[in-house]
């Protein structure tokens, strides 16, 4: 009679694993948001990857559902719409391909309609990934997936530029696997394509049936690694406490291990090509100060009120030195009038001449397209109105900069200084002037402030790279420049367009 009741429990509980096990569902949510009105032009790779996403998650027992060029009330509603659906148990998997920001160490994702002036506007319009990896795990989600390929150069940073370029790493709860199309704090750019290097390697590897998540996303980023010739390493951090694979099979099946905290997972133990500049190439984590740089000595930035020298004919640079440039054509103004944003703050200007935000954003918004004698103009009247505005002060140094009129940028951010000490921003405009003005000793000064302040500050780490090689010192200039253009590799681009090559 014992042995018969024994083996009825036995029965009974696997009859009641099996039906948990086959209760446990496979839930997506994949966005792709392209059309950011504040950019240039729509990126090229979010939709298209989005959709070829979506198609293999289903292929792969996954209910998904999509969303592209979402706003951030549809954004809101498809995070909610997936939270009501989770079980205990559940396997719940993100993908986000679109801008994404980093603030207070937290990443963002960015709706389309994200209207983003100063910092804290991240944080108020984006979608924060510790907070839906926790609500996901807080509905009971046994393996909880999130995969970004958000590593992009984002067209607000020049509004507010107090930023951290890139992604920042994850505290997600335990179960969680989560991978980043490219190092953390750093960026990429668009391959030019209609998909993105990230999502072909990942859509390879998913695949393969059979393998365990970690070891599908870790040889992605191989392949992402070797077709970039390492200029784009993908990260990845896991705590899981299961084993998952993509493709249902034999190693399909969930089982328990002892969990573990959230770890970056080093890069497999495989060869690779080898790196043309090591020192370049592998962004640093962003705790900690860019490999190899030399003692940055106390910050002594030159007096606050520094008379500019112009010399009728500087010297030629030598070889390995910077040299100057033409700043790079505005816009025609012809299409500054119907850009929407611009329209906006005109309508609130026209009816409020004294609109001191309105004034200073559309200052902004016209310096981002390159129109800088209109942001003047507008930080100009803001400042009018409030003389002390230590922000538009600022961005009005550095537009002054951009155009050449180096004695009244050094007045701006001299003031900016004198009003708020250590203002980093300001101490990385005024690097700029006297970078531009031949001053190489004062840029290194204002350069090595503003990164003791914030080490992975590319356009000062860049500009004092720059201002290190006229100087003289050559070798540690081209290792600024080498770290700076690792971190960002726009950077280059971004100081020709302030005439600076």
């Amino acid at each position: 009679m014992k042995i018969r009741l024994a083996l009825l429990l036995a029965l009974i509980l696997s009859v009641a694993s099996s039906v948990a096990s086959s209760a446990a569902d496979r839930y997506a949510l994949v966005i792709g948001n392209a059309k950011y009105p504040d950019a240039d032009t729509p990126l090229k790779e979010p939709v298209n990857d989005a959709r070829d996403v979506a198609d293999e998650l289903k292929r792969d027992g996954f209910k998904v559902e999509t969303g592209e060029n979402l706003n951030g009330e549809a954004m809101r509603r498809a995070f909610d719409k997936l939270y009501a659906k989770i079980k205990p148990g559940d396997v719940v998997l993100l993908f986000f391909s679109g801008y994404g920001i980093q603030s207070n160490r937290q990443s963002f994702m960015m709706p389309v309609d994200c209207q983003l002036w100063q910092e804290s506007d991240v944080r108020r319009d984006g979608i924060s990934l510790e907070t839906v990896l926790t609500e996901i795990n807080n509905r009971g989600a046994g393996v909880k997936i999130a995969l970004l390929d958000a590593s992009r150069r984002n067209p607000y940073e020049r509004r507010f530029r107090s930023f951290s370029a890139g992604l920042a790493p994850v505290v997600a709860p335990n179960g969680t696997l989560v991978m980043y199309s490219a190092a953390l704090s750093s960026v990429i750019s668009d391959n030019g394509s209609d998909h993105s290097l990230f999502v072909q390697e990942l859509l390879k590897e998913i695949r393969v049936p059979d393998l365990m998540a970690e070891e599908t996303l870790n040889k992605t980023r191989i392949g992402v690694s070797r077709a970039s010739r390492q200029e784009q390493i993908p990260w990845i951090s896991s705590s899981l406490s299961e084993d998952f694979s993509f493709v249902p099979g034999a190693g399909g099946a969930s089982t328990s291990r002892p969990p573990g905290p959230m770890t970056e997972l080093p890069p497999p133990q495989t060869p690779a090509p080898p790196q043309p500049t090591a020192a370049a190439k592998q962004p640093v984590p962003s705790s900690t100060p860019v490999a190899n740089l030399p003692p940055a000595p106390p910050p002594a930035p030159p007096p606050a009120k520094v008379e500019i020298p112009v010399p009728p004919t500087p010297p030629a640079p030598p070889p390995a030195a910077a040299t100057e440039s033409k700043p790079a054509q505005p816009p025609t103004q012809v299409s500054l009038p119907d850009d929407p944003t611009i329209k906006s703050l005109t309508a609130k200007i026209e009816a409020n001449p004294d609109d001191v935000n309105a004034l200073y954003r559309r200052g902004q918004v016209y310096a981002s397209k390159g129109a800088y004698s209109l942001a003047i103009k507008d930080f100009d009247d803001t400042l009018r109105i409030n003389p002390k505005d230590v922000e538009a002060l600022n961005n009005r140094c550095w537009a002054r900069t951009v155009v050449g009129d180096l004695q009244s940028a050094l007045k701006d951010c001299n003031e900016a200084l004198r009003l708020r000490p250590n203002f980093v921003d300001a101490l990385d405009s005024r690097g700029l002037v006297n970078l531009k003005a031949g001053q190489n000793k004062n840029a290194i000064a204002d350069f090595d402030a503003a990164l003791k302040i914030n080490p992975r500050l590319t356009s000062s780490l860049y500009g004092r790279g720059l201002a290190k090689q006229r100087n003289g010192s050559i070798s540690e200039g081209n290792l600024d420049i080498a770290n700076a253009k690792a971190m960002d590799p726009n950077i280059v681009q971004e100081y020709d367009g302030y005439g600076v090559r």
